[in-house]
């Protein structure tokens, strides 16, 4: 029996969660929020939203990254196809851009609303706002890779 449609749809899922997410909280949420509402309620629901959002991210990235892991070591890396090793690049990269805005830019937005620092807080926003831009143009960059990669030799 092989656990590959397991590993295949744990992959996915993970995918869906945090990308899916970027996209609703940078295309729906944010332009709605900054619309609708002045900075102090604002930086509120943005840092209550990140705080739920991010830990299922945390969930994410763990199920991605193993299931991408075991997916790809099932065929060894010697022997995985050029746009697997894309993915796992991109994927890494993305890793690494999300733990950065996790413990830097929204740590100082959290920060920023605890002390009622406006500012600081749109400012740190902003810096999300600009990460999570990077991260989901590169999330569709790498479903592309996953889903058309193997047809581009």
């Amino acid at each position: 029996m092989s656990f590959d449609p397991l590993l295949l749809f744990l992959h996915i899922a993970g995918v869906v969660v945090w990308v899916g997410g970027m996209f609703f909280a940078y295309v729906c949420l944010r332009p709605e929020a900054a619309s609708q509402l002045e900075p102090p309620p604002r930086l509120r629901l943005w840092r209550g939203v990140l705080a739920r959002f991010f830990t299922w991210v945390w969930v994410a990235v763990a199920v991605v990254l193993a299931s991408g892991l075991a997916l790809i070591l099932r065929v060894g890396f010697a022997d995985a196809p050029l746009y697997q090793h894309l993915m796992f690049l991109m994927g890494l990269v993305m890793i690494g851009i999300y733990a950065f805005v996790f413990f830097t830019p929204y740590a100082a937005l959290a920060r920023a609303v605890a002390a009622e620092d406006w500012k600081a807080g749109g400012a740190a926003l902003g810096r999300i706002r600009q990460l999570v831009g990077t991260n989901l143009t590169l999330g569709f960059l790498t479903i592309a890779m996953g889903t058309i990669g193997r047809w581009l030799g």
